[in-house]
């Protein structure tokens, strides 16, 4: 799901499943998301690329780990905690994106999409399908075709 092409209509709203990676909070597009998971053992693969934690086994499909963390450029937990696994199905294969924690689903008004601003980080403006000023926070879209883009089959804008 593309965020951009519903900015213009303000009577629709979009629903997001929030996610923390560090301290920020971020919104995976609820349309995109295919479970919630605890944290899995993860088989790692040689050669991936340094996001690619490993790769999953899910009701008997492979799933790749992606580490947000990795993607992000944040350091590792501190507390070595599990965390939580949200996986989406993009490109026709299913990733578990690793995030500390997940909370609630939102339902936002598209008209209240934000582009991202110019002051957010670069690694986190490319992945970003916007922002929405809540109470005292930031929520980051995260554009998930952009995300997992790590083998460059996508033009970015």
């Amino acid at each position: 799901m593309d965020v951009h092409q519903d900015v213009t209509t303000s009577d629709a709203d979009d629903q997001f499943v929030t996610v923390t990676i560090g301290s920020q909070l971020f919104g995976v597009p609820v349309l995109s998301v295919r479970d919630v998971l605890v944290a899995q053992k993860t088989t790692p693969i040689p050669l991936a690329p340094p996001e690619v934690a490993g790769a999953l086994n899910l009701r008997g499909r492979i799933v790749t780990a992606i580490d947000m963390r990795r993607s992000l450029d944040l350091p590792a937990r501190k507390d070595g905690g599990p965390g939580m696994y949200v996986v989406v199905e993009e490109f026709d294969e299913l990733y578990s994106l690793m995030v500390d924690s997940v909370g609630e689903v939102m339902t936002l008004p598209v008209d209240a999409l934000e582009r991202s601003p110019g002051t957010l980080d670069p690694r986190w403006r490319d992945i970003s399908g916007g922002i929405f000023r809540l109470d005292g926070t930031l929520l980051v879209v995260l554009d998930v075709e952009r995300l997992l883009d790590f083998m460059g089959r996508v033009e970015t804008p």
